[in-house]
C-alpha cells in the first residue's frame, strides 16, 4: 500500500513538473508577428484583451495566460489606454507590460494666453480624450468638477501627457490643481508691499501681463508698470482687457468707441483690476505679477520690431514720442520697395 502511495505521488509530481515546464514554455514563446497596438477601453476585461491578442496571432493560449495572471497577480487591474506590443514579445513580456500599465502617452498642448474656451475646444477635438462635458457652460463645468470661483484663468496652460481614454474632466482637474499649487507657492514668495490683496488678484494681473507681452524677459517690467499705476490710482489702460469685455463683439480690430464704452473689463474707463482673469497665464507671467521690476515706468508701447518687444517710458511726453516712433516704423514697413535702378 505504501509503495502504491509513493508511486501515485511520484506520478503527480512528474505531471506537475511537466505542466510547469509546459507553462514556462507557453509564457516564453514569442510569436513571429510585427508590432501591433492593443487598445484597452474602460470596461474591457483581461480575458477579452488577451483574446484579441490571440486573434492577432500574438498569443497561442490566451486562457492559460489569463489563469496564470489571475494566480500570480490576484489584485491586478487592467489600465485603459493604447499598448504597443513589440515584435517578438513573449506572453510573459506582454503581461509585464500590462501589469506595469505601460501605455502609449497621448499629448495635448494648451497654449499660454489662450482662454478656457480654447482649452475645452482642444479637449473636444482630441481623438483620444473621452469627452463628458460637451455643451456645458464654463460655469456649469466648474460645478460639475466640484470647483468654485470664476472659471477663466484657473487652469494651467501646459503640455499634458495622458493615456488614451482619459476624460476631459480628469485633464481639467489636473490643470486646475497645477495652477492652484503654482499660485500658492508663488504667492508665499511675493514681493512686499504689492497693491494686490489676494492670490486671485495676482492671477488677474498675471493674465493681463500674459496678453500684453510675449517676451518673457520683459514681463517683470510690464508688471512693474501696472503695479506702479495701481499704487498711483491710475487706470491700467490695457487693450486686452477691453477685448475680453467685448466678447463675441470683438472682430479683430479695437476701435476708439471700444475704449470709451464702459464694461466691467474696460480698464480705460475703470480703475483697478478687472473682476476676473482674461486668459490662462503662464508661470513666467505669474512670477512677474508677484515679483515685478519697479523702474518708475508708467507707460509702454510696442516697438514694432519683429521680436514683439516694447519701449518703456516714465513720463507721458516720453510715451508720446515712443508712440510716434512706433507709428513711423509701421509706416516705413508698409511702404513699397523701390524698383531696382529707380
Amino acid at each position: 500500500m505504501r509503495r502504491l502511495l509513493v508511486a501515485v505521488l511520484l506520478s503527480l509530481a512528474l505531471v506537475a513538473g511537466a505542466g510547469w515546464v509546459w507553462l514556462q514554455s507557453v509564457l516564453d514563446r514569442s510569436a513571429p508577428v510585427s508590432m501591433i497596438e492593443l487598445r484597452v477601453a474602460k470596461g474591457d476585461s483581461l480575458r477579452g484583451s488577451l483574446q484579441r491578442l490571440s486573434d492577432a496571432g500574438v498569443l497561442q493560449h490566451p486562457r492559460v495566460v489569463e489563469r496564470w495572471v489571475r494566480w500570480q497577480y490576484p489584485h491586478f487591474i487592467l489600465k485603459t489606454g493604447r499598448y504597443a506590443i513589440p515584435s517578438g514579445a513573449t506572453p510573459r513580456q506582454i503581461v509585464a507590460q500590462l501589469i506595469e500599465g505601460k501605455v502609449l502617452l497621448e499629448s495635448l498642448t494648451v497654449i499660454e494666453g489662450t482662454r478656457l474656451a480654447d482649452f475645452r475646444r482642444a479637449l473636444e477635438a482630441h481623438p483620444e480624450v473621452k469627452v463628458t462635458l460637451r455643451g456645458l457652460s464654463d460655469t456649469e463645468v466648474m460645478r460639475e468638477l466640484g470647483l468654485e470661483g470664476h472659471p477663466e484663468g484657473r487652469f494651467f496652460p501646459d503640455t499634458y501627457r495622458f493615456a488614451a481614454g482619459t476624460s476631459d474632466r480628469e485633464l481639467l482637474l489636473l490643470a486646475y490643481r497645477r495652477m492652484t499649487d503654482l499660485l500658492a507657492r508663488l504667492w508665499r514668495d511675493r514681493a512686499a508691499g504689492l497693491p494686490i490683496e489676494t492670490p486671485e488678484q495676482a492671477l488677474v494681473l498675471a493674465s493681463i501681463i500674459e496678453k500684453e507681452s510675449g517676451v518673457v524677459s520683459e514681463r517683470p517690467r510690464v508688471a512693474g508698470v501696472f503695479v506702479s499705476r495701481l499704487r498711483l490710482g491710475m487706470r491700467l489702460q490695457s487693450d486686452p482687457t477691453v477685448i475680453y469685455g467685448l466678447g463675441d463683439q470683438y472682430d479683430g480690430n479695437i476701435r476708439r468707441v471700444h475704449l470709451t464704452t464702459d464694461t466691467p473689463y474696460n480698464t480705460y474707463t475703470r480703475r483697478g483690476l478687472p473682476p476676473t482673469p482674461i486668459a490662462l497665464p503662464s508661470e513666467s507671467a505669474l512670477r512677474a505679477a508677484l515679483q515685478p521690476d519697479i523702474t518708475g515706468d508708467l507707460f509702454f508701447v510696442a516697438t514694432g520690431d519683429a521680436d514683439g518687444s516694447h519701449r518703456f517710458s516714465k513720463t507721458y511726453a516720453e510715451h508720446r514720442r515712443a508712440v510716434r516712433a512706433m507709428l513711423e516704423s509701421q509706416k516705413m514697413s508698409r511702404a513699397p520697395t523701390p524698383a531696382s535702378g529707380s
